[in-house]
């Protein structure tokens, strides 16, 4: 009897040493391209194919998942949307450009995430289970050559060179959306797009460039790193009928049959990653049925993490190509 016991527990100590190794260097690497179909242009548009990347948290010497990038290249997409936590590393600008030098000379929009100011430092595994709430920081005028506002976090964060991946990125023609507004023609179709810097962090500042799509546009796009609620409400008022968000990494990691646990913001776990509809107040009605004015939302898990919490469980790292089409 005791040796079964014994028996027992040397099976499950394996059993889980082998799922922790598994979630820890297996599946982070295990890459997958995600397509979706999202009905929101107007009857009789051109389908238009975009590539959504977001959180690659990307160090240079993660040669599988810069290579993984780089041919994405090859699907052709008409734009690409970027939302945001690009790097991991203070030297990781020039590999970033290298990486998706194929796709810059791609239509492109990208907005700043938290890690796009701030280097990663080790932290508590458990922590990221109980992040699920903006940051707070100091309100006031940004620094000179800052981005947004100086926060006021624990410790000393490293500031990583913000500027230097806006510099390379909008040199090449990619639009910078943070806090912004841009209206682009891409394969014929007429884009309104509006985003804004971190709401994690609460850099957002959507009063800037609140406001309805100008009428002869095909689509208003709302773009955001985290998918707070308070940002995806006030931009599907104004008329944006596709929001594209990242940050939650899908949850990181998700339990079978039961989905993420975690969003690390307001969002609801349901819709951790993958695409939903989201209309004003739609927090509080998950399982109701969308109204037909209500836009949709495609939230990424994300090509990477902070590598010192790089663990994924049923829930690969990914970019999503978004056909969209006309709405029925």
């Amino acid at each position: 009897m005791v040796g079964r016991v014994w028996r027992a527990l040397g099976t499950g100590a394996v059993l889980a040493a082998g799922a922790a190794s598994y979630a820890t260097w297996a599946e982070p690497r295990w890459f997958a391209l995600r397509r979706v179909e999202v009905p929101c242009l107007p009857p009789g548009t051109r389908p238009l194919r975009v590539l959504h990347l977001s959180d690659l948290h990307l160090v240079p010497r993660q040669q599988l998942k810069r290579a993984f990038v780089e041919g994405l290249a090859a699907l052709e997409p008409d734009l690409v949307i970027d939302t945001g936590d690009n790097l991991a590393a203070h030297d990781a600008v020039p590999a970033l450009l290298d990486t998706l030098d194929g796709l810059l000379d791609v239509p492109g929009a990208f907005v700043l995430g938290s890690h796009d100011y701030f280097g990663p430092r080790p932290r508590n595994p458990l922590r990221y289970f109980d992040d699920n709430h903006p940051k707070p920081v100091r309100t006031g005028p940004a620094e000179p050559g800052q981005h947004g506002p100086g926060p006021d976090l624990d410790g000393d964060p490293q500031r990583l060179p913000t500027d230097d991946l806006v510099r390379g990125l909008t040199s090449r023609g990619w639009v910078d959306l943070t806090n912004a507004r841009a209206r682009i023609e891409v394969a014929g179709v007429r884009l309104e797009l509006v985003g804004v810097d971190d709401p994690h962090l609460r850099y957002d500042e959507y009063a800037v460039v609140a406001g309805p799509p100008a009428a002869d546009a095909d689509l208003k796009i709302g773009v955001t790193h985290a998918p707070y609620q308070r940002i995806l409400d006030a931009m599907s008022a104004d008329g944006a009928r596709l929001l594209v968000a990242g940050h939650t990494h899908g949850g990181q990691l998700q339990v079978p049959f039961h989905g993420a646990l975690v969003t690390n913001c307001d969002l609801d776990t349901g819709r951790a990653a993958g695409l939903s509809r989201w209309w004003p107040g739609a927090g509080s009605y998950a399982s109701a049925t969308a109204p037909e004015h209500a836009a949709w939302l495609h939230v990424s898990a994300g090509l990477g993490a902070n590598p010192y919490t790089p663990f994924r469980f049923c829930c690969r790292p990914e970019a999503t190509l978004l056909t969209l089409v006309p709405a029925a």
